[in-house]
């Protein structure tokens, strides 16, 4: 596995590659769930790059940037042992200039949940997707269904942009009893991680009640919303039941595939997670 920084030793390498080239972004700190889409990638493409950049255009001032969990040495050898063919791990001032001016906005879809309530978020992401996607070239990107509104996010952005790109979306990846993986879920303690098992639980009895004929998505929400609050360690800040194209809320009954999707504090720690219905 090669590893570098530089735009300049990107290039050179990026050349070496056979094609088709698979791309998997990271923060870094990788779960079996970042290693589920390496996975994939080897299966579907003859060349896999990872890149590892914390990117702190899409952290507010008042989130975790500089407490984000990192530990690139273990990262480096989980990479080596999965056959990844070259790891670039560029530096803010690389992706960053002092002067830097020029930004990516999907403007409707990043105007609800994870837009609505983390202002800035998504402008950021799509600015570092797309200038990874530049720096990069590759056929295929693969990206985590538990990051959902992303990943819809992305998909515009490459059909809005007219990348020829193919943009993968891998299943959500969970410990034994439900969790989602998450980099976040080391700030937790046992008392916490213990609750969190909450989410799974009422994604599945909502999956369960509308497999048994629920149809009312006010009753969906509200059956999730019951079963969070009965764990006094969850602090609820959104849940939604949204149609999966245009990310606007169902408010009557669900008749189009739905993303069910929130999030909840556990404590200080916030956790995303979701399911479709529908679809």
């Amino acid at each position: 596995m090669k590893i570098v920084t530089s735009l300049n030793d990107l290039f050179d390498e990026r050349a070496k590659l056979t094609e088709p080239v698979g791309l998997v972004p990271t923060m870094g700190y990788l779960h079996e769930g970042h290693l589920s889409l390496v996975k994939e990638a080897k299966k579907e493409c003859k060349s896999v790059v990872v890149t590892i950049f914390v990117n702190p255009t899409q952290f507010s001032p008042n989130e975790d940037l500089e407490s984000y969990p990192r530990d690139l040495e273990r990262d480096t050898n989980l990479l080596r042992s999965e056959g990844v063919d070259l790891l670039w791990i560029p530096t803010s001032e690389i992706m960053y200039a002092p002067s830097y001016q020029t930004w990516i906005e999907v403007t409707e879809l990043t105007r609800f949940l994870e837009g609505q309530q983390r202002p800035g978020h998504f402008i950021g992401v799509t600015t570092i997707v797309t200038k990874l996607f530049n720096a990069i070239h590759p056929q295929k990107a693969f990206f985590g269904q538990k990051d959902a509104q992303q990943a819809i996010v992305i998909q515009r952005m490459v059909k809005d942009l007219n990348y020829n790109l193919e943009i993968k979306i891998c299943p959500i990846i969970r410990e034994p009893d439900g969790l989602a993986l998450s980099s976040r879920n080391v700030y937790l303690n046992h008392a916490e991680r213990q609750a969190a098992t909450v989410l799974n639980k009422s994604l599945n009895m909502a999956r369960q009640a509308y497999k048994d004929g629920e149809r009312s998505s006010r009753k969906i929400v509200g059956l999730i919303e019951s079963i969070i609050n009965k764990e006094p360690l969850a602090e609820i800040q959104y849940i939604s039941c949204a149609n999966t194209q245009t990310l606007e809320e169902i408010e009557g009954d669900i008749t189009t595939p739905v993303l069910i999707s929130m999030a909840v504090f556990f404590r200080k720690t916030r956790l995303i997670d979701n399911i479709v219905l529908g679809g």
